[in-house]
């Protein structure tokens, strides 16, 4: 340090001015590009999830409110007099899913599924239900790729 300083008094009045102007633009410079920008660039990402968020929940509230009133407006349709697991299996490769497993329990069906279409399983669950067989639990989870979603456990019954 002391070398540092030894060197800047040895250089005359302009090049000190100079040397302290230097090194005030390049911490100012360092702090932008080191803090304020990366800062700055996660906030409008953050912005932007966000937005995409709440147009989401909003789709999704309108969407909801829509099933209750269709559902209430249709009433409950005829029960499944059949076998689940025929129906299923008939239902899933009319819209191109796969079933992993199936394990039936009683008067009920538990269903796994490795990867589909988010649309072809919204698909084939809206004809199970017009089949008049019931969900009575349904966990899904993100797949690899994108559109596509992983069936953890989907319980069917009979209405």
């Amino acid at each position: 340090m002391n070398n540092i300083k030894q060197k800047f008094s040895q250089l005359t009045e302009r090049e000190q001015r100079l040397v302290l102007i230097s090194a005030v633009v390049v911490i100012v410079g360092m702090f932008y590009w080191l803090v304020w920008s990366p800062l700055n660039q996660a906030i409008e990402r953050d912005q932007k999830a966000v937005t995409g968020q709440q147009s989401l929940l909003s789709w999704v509230h309108k969407n909801a409110n829509r099933a209750i009133q269709l559902r209430a407006a249709q009433g409950v349709s005829a029960g499944f007099n059949g076998s689940l697991a025929q129906a299923a299996n008939q239902t899933a490769a009319n819209n191109n899913i796969a079933i992993a497993r199936m394990q039936p329990q009683a008067d009920e069906l538990q269903v796994w599924v490795d990867q589909a279409s988010f649309n072809d399983v919204l698909d084939w669950l809206k004809s199970l239900e017009e089949m008049g067989i019931s969900i009575l639990d349904l966990d899904i989870a993100e797949a690899d790729a994108p559109g596509q979603i992983k069936i953890r456990r989907l319980k069917l019954g009979k209405s």
